[in-house]
């Protein structure tokens, strides 16, 4: 397999754990809270939380932005159904990070997520070289730990793939910022939103205590010590409350020691069916075992041979 495929799927598997949140979920919402004033923000927002978690899924348009990362820079647009609690996802992936650098990289790429398994359908040229199979099967920590390679390592699950984009989860860590404010009355689309925003650094996200009531302390120590490794110097969320209550507009600007992700993503249809099935077994390739065989090929002296074929 060439070296660009491998470069490939794991610069799409770090999108896709932004996006879809491998590493987390949501235990569900605590009920209660309403809406009320729009000005009020902390209340308007903890009622979006909760309607957005019982929704548990919807349809998403996303466009994400990577700079400073390295190899996995670059652009990536998503579009299709998203679903948290359980994570699942079926994507149409586009833009510059799909590419990486390959010639006969498809120009889309459906992405399915399903159990904490990626499927990407890899495009005819690359079936050829799979034996007809089009679609990849990747395992994220048994890939990463077969492979060997530290820096694919790092692409796969250097913990950006532990970001979790759980459009629920980003309302209730929005709740900890000490300048979260209502910003005003807004249209989106032609409808009509409240829109809200705030900061927070890592150490308001280490002190602060309003998620508390709406996370598990699993998920929400989870989160911290992510952001902490990946030398996270800010987390600047923007959301936008249609009538109904729920989110449908959020930016997400995360800024790191070495780079900066931008996140945004569009929502409709909430409670949309999120019903994902894994391609049949015999048009799959398992990227775990390819990896150990490579892994082999390479204390045989054959390394150049095994990524190239």
């Amino acid at each position: 397999m060439r070296k660009t495929t491998w470069k490939r799927a794991g610069v799409a598997l770090v999108a896709a754990g932004l996006v879809t949140g491998l590493a987390g979920c949501n235990d569900g919402a605590k009920t209660g809270a309403k809406a009320g004033d729009p000005t009020n923000a902390s209340q308007f927002i903890k009622a979006a939380y909760e309607k957005t978690s019982a929704a548990k899924s919807a349809k998403v348009k996303m466009t994400m932005k990577m700079e400073g990362l390295g190899p996995e820079s670059g652009t990536m647009e998503m579009s299709g159904t998203t679903g948290w609690n359980p994570a699942i996802a079926d994507f149409t992936v586009k833009g510059s990070m799909l590419s990486a650098g390959d010639p006969d990289a498809p120009e889309q790429m459906r992405m399915l997520m399903l159990d904490g398994v990626m499927y990407m359908d890899m495009g005819e040229k690359q079936a050829a070289q799979m034996e007809g199979k089009r679609w990849m099967k990747l395992d994220l920590s048994a890939a990463a730990e077969a492979s060997g390679d530290k820096a694919l390592q790092k692409a796969m699950t250097g913990n950006l793939d532990q970001m979790n984009q759980d459009p629920a989860q980003q309302l209730a860590f929005l709740l900890d910022s000490p300048d979260l404010k209502h910003v005003g009355a807004e249209k989106i689309d032609g409808v009509e939103t409240q829109h809200y925003k705030g900061t927070l650094t890592v150490e308001q996200m280490m002190k602060a205590g309003g998620t508390a009531e709406l996370l598990s302390k699993a998920d929400r120590d989870k989160f911290v010590e992510t952001v902490k490794k990946m030398g996270m110097t800010g987390y600047d969320t923007e959301v936008w409350v249609n009538e109904d209550g729920y989110p449908a507009r959020m930016n997400v600007d995360m800024k790191m020691a070495q780079g900066s992700v931008e996140i945004r993503a569009d929502y409709t249809d909430y409670g949309t069916k999120a019903a994902v099935q894994a391609p049949p077994a015999d048009q799959t390739v398992d990227l775990f075992k390819m990896l150990q065989d490579a892994s082999k090929a390479l204390d045989e002296g054959k390394g150049s041979e095994a990524l190239q074929d």
